[in-house]
């Protein structure tokens, strides 16, 4: 029995669910739980990609500045790639998702997005960058924001 005034959507299981997606193994396990659990409860499923534009390529775009612009498409297009092998995916399994491609930091992006979308659930991949025990990875700093449950595949 829940109090007036708490957390109760009224259904028993997730109906929005939120997919943070990138290149690495873990973040292609996530996509395809996320697929999975989405069609499974019939829920709507949102796949965000965050192009990072301080990311990997940063340091090199430094070192030749001429090249940024260039690194920045070829990020930029990778996403594109990566977002539609998900989807594609996704539709083969019978679902539909809404793709988000946003440029920004990963962890501000997903809980924009998480927030705008009234998700249920959030899903994200397992970081394996040994900085991230110090620093703290974006699934750490997802479940610690506590706004939604969190699932953390490895």
């Amino acid at each position: 029995m829940t109090t007036p005034g708490t957390f109760e959507l009224g259904n028993d299981g997730p109906k929005v669910i939120l997919v943070g997606l990138d290149d690495t193994v873990t973040g292609m396990r996530a996509g395809a739980y996320a697929a999975g659990l989405a069609r499974r409860q019939g829920a709507r499923l949102v796949v965000v990609h965050v192009v990072n534009p301080g990311g990997s390529w940063a340091g090199a775009s430094a070192m030749a500045p001429g090249l940024q612009p260039a690194m920045r498409e070829a990020a930029e297009e990778a996403a594109v790639e990566l977002v539609a092998q998900i989807s594609t995916a996704a539709v083969t399994a019978g679902i539909e998702p809404e793709v988000v491609i946003v440029r920004g930091d990963a962890y501000t992006e997903l809980v924009r997005i998480a927030d705008r979308e009234r998700a249920d659930t959030v899903v994200v991949g397992a970081s394996g960058q040994v900085g991230h025990r110090i620093v703290g990875s974006v699934a750490g700093r997802l479940v610690r924001a506590g706004g939604w449950p969190v699932v953390v595949v490895p």
